[in-house]
């Protein structure tokens, strides 16, 4: 009764942060009537939320395998909280762009979700309970948006950051009345030069990709030079480390450096699947393929889906434990990339965009339920944390990539009619194809993550 209240809280959170880095998507094009800014000053909301959960994940991680997981839980639980109510309070630009990147370093609870169950659970349920609770942030985002598609067509906006700040409360409260802290602890201190270096990759790293169209080629290669300038200094001082914040020997281990590949790969499959679909249906009826749906119908087209990935979770938890992660991961690979193709061909019915969005997301529900177990399986116990944190990482990488890409191709492939301007649906096969590559690469590297001689887990 015990693992289940630890499973159904954690879960929870996990659902709440991923629902908190989603809900602003729908209010972007009226935020800069809102706010009075230019809308490439408004794509802030989104670029901060990512830089701060990719430079945060992995250190949160990291702290939390060293002073306690549920403690630093409760420090990424407070931050989603004061983010939300830094948005639920202004609606002034630079207050909101603060609010997110608060909102942003709380990805950091589902990795470090993920390690408190495999502390606390009998061997046997952490498979299946790992397998949920990596599945909320896939779950968050599929219900996230239409749930704001919602509160912006009815409601005042910030009341979906309210909502936000009150659940997050509430679940500060249950984590601390329910979930125990764990006793397994690695030792050493904490790699702050690693951190910094780290940090300093990902933000150059992202913000080349994520500001590429909006800054022009110059400050992108710039960019570009320092992260990939900072990567030799920043992989001899943690191979020389007492106490490197990633170990990257156990880093480049196949069983850990393909799983994580297919997580950047499976992160950008699963990203196109929401980006496209929202705005697909809304696409005017003149370019000929369009719907002409209102943004309240374009939420609930991910719907299916977000169910489909509440109900799948648990069967992905089974299949891993009694064929192995790797199996799953294989299967869900697949399973994205036929759902690429179905989407392909189904572009002109809300029926068939649906299907093919459900089949993706189906397959997202199972590939990330069989990551994490994965990598649990691939690392010492005092470093589940971190190096769960550095998968979602990879994931977040993904993403980012990934809303480039399709930004890249649904500006640059267009018909036009009497000065009016939308993409071509040309423009949406090729995201639906590139994004079935990436699914079916995936799928690929799934047969270079050694098969495990035994199921038991480490």
């Amino acid at each position: 009764m015990r693992a289940r209240a630890v499973l159904a809280v954690l879960g929870s959170c996990g659902v709440l942060v991923s629902v908190s880095q989603t809900i602003v998507v729908p209010l972007l094009p009226l935020m800069p009537g809102i706010t009075g800014s230019p809308a490439a000053d408004v794509s802030w909301l989104l670029t901060v939320t990512l830089l701060t959960g990719a430079v945060f994940t992995p250190l949160l991680g990291r702290a939390g395998d060293m002073y306690g997981k549920r403690r630093v839980l409760l420090i990424a639980l407070g931050s989603m909280v004061i983010g939300s109510l830094f948005c639920a309070m202004s609606s002034a630009l630079p207050v909101l762009i603060v609010g997110r990147a608060f909102q942003g370093a709380a990805v950091a609870v589902v990795p470090l979700g993920i390690s408190i169950l495999r502390d606390e659970l009998p061997a046997r349920r952490v498979i299946p309970a790992i397998a949920l609770m990596s599945s909320t942030l896939g779950v968050g985002a599929a219900f996230g948006i239409p749930a704001a598609t919602l509160v912006v067509e009815y409601f005042n906006w910030h009341t979906m950051f309210w909502i936000c700040v009150g659940l997050g409360v509430l679940d500060i409260i249950l984590v601390v009345l329910v979930v125990p802290e764990s006793v397994v602890r690695t030792s050493g201190r904490f790699d702050v030069l690693g951190a910094l270096g780290l940090a300093a990759f990902l933000v150059c790293l992202l913000l080349a990709v994520s500001k590429a169209r909006e800054w022009g080629a110059g400050p992108t290669i710039a960019l570009s030079v320092a992260a990939v300038a900072v990567v030799p200094l920043w992989v001899w001082y943690e191979l020389k480390t007492v106490s490197p914040l990633v170990d990257l020997r156990v880093s480049v281990r196949p069983a850990v450096l393909f799983t994580n590949l297919s997580a950047l790969l499976i992160g950008f499959a699963f990203y196109a699947n929401s980006l496209s679909t929202a705005q697909l249906v809304q696409e005017p009826t003149w370019t000929g393929y369009g719907l002409g749906a209102s943004i309240v119908v374009s939420g609930l087209c991910l719907l299916p889906g977000g169910v489909a990935m509440v109900l799948l979770s648990p069967v992905s938890g089974r299949i891993s434990a009694a064929r192995g992660p790797r199996f799953s991961l294989a299967i869900a690979s697949v399973l994205m990339a036929v759902g690429y193709v179905v989407r392909l061909f189904t572009s002109h019915s809300i029926a068939g965009i649906v299907v093919g969005a459900t089949v993706v997301a189906a397959g997202t529900a199972i590939a990330y339920s069989a990551l994490p177990a994965l990598i649990m399986h691939a690392v010492p116990v005092t470093e589940t944390a971190a190096a769960n944190g550095l998968n979602t990482l990879m994931r977040t990488v993904g993403t980012a990539i990934c809303s480039t890409i399709v930004a890249t191709v649904l500006t640059s492939v267009t018909v036009t009619d009497g000065g009016r301007v939308a993409p071509a649906l040309s423009a949406y096969l090729i995201v639906f194809a590139i994004a079935g590559v990436a699914a079916a690469v995936a799928a690929g590297l799934v047969f270079l993550i050694p098969a495990r001689k035994s199921a038991a887990a480490s």
